[in-house]
């Protein structure tokens, strides 16, 4: 069931029981997602190589939030972090604010998510300097993610973690031991701490009756890919799968999803435009960067990922990039080439 349609039946509903509350990110989303894959879009002129037959395919929106766009750069975004990895542990670390703070982080979302970006992998990157837990240099890649599996606005931070770390001056590789990171409440406290004072610094008023304890969750996730994998899923597609909306009948519409408890598939049901609202509600700022690499994984640390990999005995193949699949021809199945773009009708005049 195709998002863009429950979009047209039910924006006008939608319209008058949330203008108040949208951001101009989340109208620019609703329109790139109505356009996508139409004549709105553009369209790309083509032609097959072997038959000549002409045909013209619809352009998508590339919007982040779409679910039908961005499986290249997702799978690209993949064959990158796979190139980087390293044979040893891996954790997945992740920091979860309570609910009190979730209206401040909906209505500052740039400043609110930037500050737990830094908050969160700061202190990870403290715990594995000191020498009472590891004594090293430490690498990451952190996700945000802003939604729980029946898609509530729940913001918090995924950050694989390998299990180890570099002491550069030595050219020495610290493992961790017995395939355990870090204290998961003696991280909570201090990430607890360090993030409050970073709020008030910044001048926000913050709730009373905040929780004393918060969570840290550290999973063991093996060799890392299954962890990549998972975070591969919502990092360009939005925060639904199109194939998960099941059912759309007397302005109802229900989606499945995955219990995490109980690792059975499980339907929510709403109105539908208190559905689109669920989604919507994720678009995320323009030019936020939702997932961001630290350490030895950065971008501009490959002298350093080289001298890990030299320690540790690792010959990787360079990435290379994934070329993008080609149309085909529907009657004889040919490789197409492009003759023109045509300009969105949108944008027309």
């Amino acid at each position: 069931m195709e998002l863009a349609a429950l979009i047209h039946q039910y924006l006008p509903a939608f319209e008058q029981r949330y203008a108040h509350a949208l951001l101009p990110g989340h109208r620019t989303a609703i329109n790139a997602l109505l356009r996508c894959r139409t004549p709105a879009a553009g369209e790309i002129s083509l032609q097959c190589r072997d038959c000549a037959l002409p045909m013209r395919q619809p352009q998508s929106c590339g919007h982040r939030s779409c679910p039908k766009c961005h499986h290249h750069d997702a799978t690209r975004w993949l064959d990158r972090q796979r190139a980087k990895l390293i044979p040893v542990d891996y954790f997945m670390v992740t920091f979860t604010i309570p609910r009190q703070l979730r209206a401040l982080a909906w209505h500052h979302q740039t400043r609110v998510y930037n500050l737990l970006f830094d908050t969160a992998t700061r202190t990870l990157k403290d715990f594995g300097l000191n020498p009472r837990f590891l004594g090293a240099d430490i690498a990451m890649t952190a996700v945000l993610h802003t939604h729980t599996r029946t898609r509530d606005f729940h913001p918090h931070l995924h950050v694989i973690v390998p299990g180890g770390g570099i002491q550069q001056a030595r050219r020495q590789w610290i493992t961790v031991k017995n395939k355990y990171l870090f204290n998961e409440q003696t991280l909570a406290r201090v990430f607890r701490a360090r993030l409050l004072a970073a709020l008030n610094d910044d001048g926000f008023n913050l709730p009373h009756a905040l929780p004393p304890k918060w969570v840290v969750d550290i999973k063991h996730v093996g060799r890392g890919e299954p962890a990549l994998k998972y975070l591969a899923v919502y990092l360009y597609r939005g925060v639904i799968n199109e194939k998960d909306i099941i059912a759309n009948h007397n302005g109802q519409v229900t989606f499945q999803y995955l219990d995490a408890r109980t690792g059975s598939t499980r339907i929510r049901t709403l109105a539908g435009e208190q559905c689109l609202w669920l989604i919507v509600q994720h678009v995320l700022p323009k030019g936020f960067r939702r997932v961001r690499d630290y350490g030895f994984l950065h971008g501009n640390a490959k002298s350093t990922l080289a001298l890990v990999r030299w320690v540790l005995r690792v010959v990787t193949a360079a990435c290379t990039p994934r070329a993008r699949p080609q149309f085909t021809c529907p009657a004889c199945h040919a490789p197409m080439h492009i003759l023109a773009f045509i300009k969105p009708t949108w944008r027309a005049g």
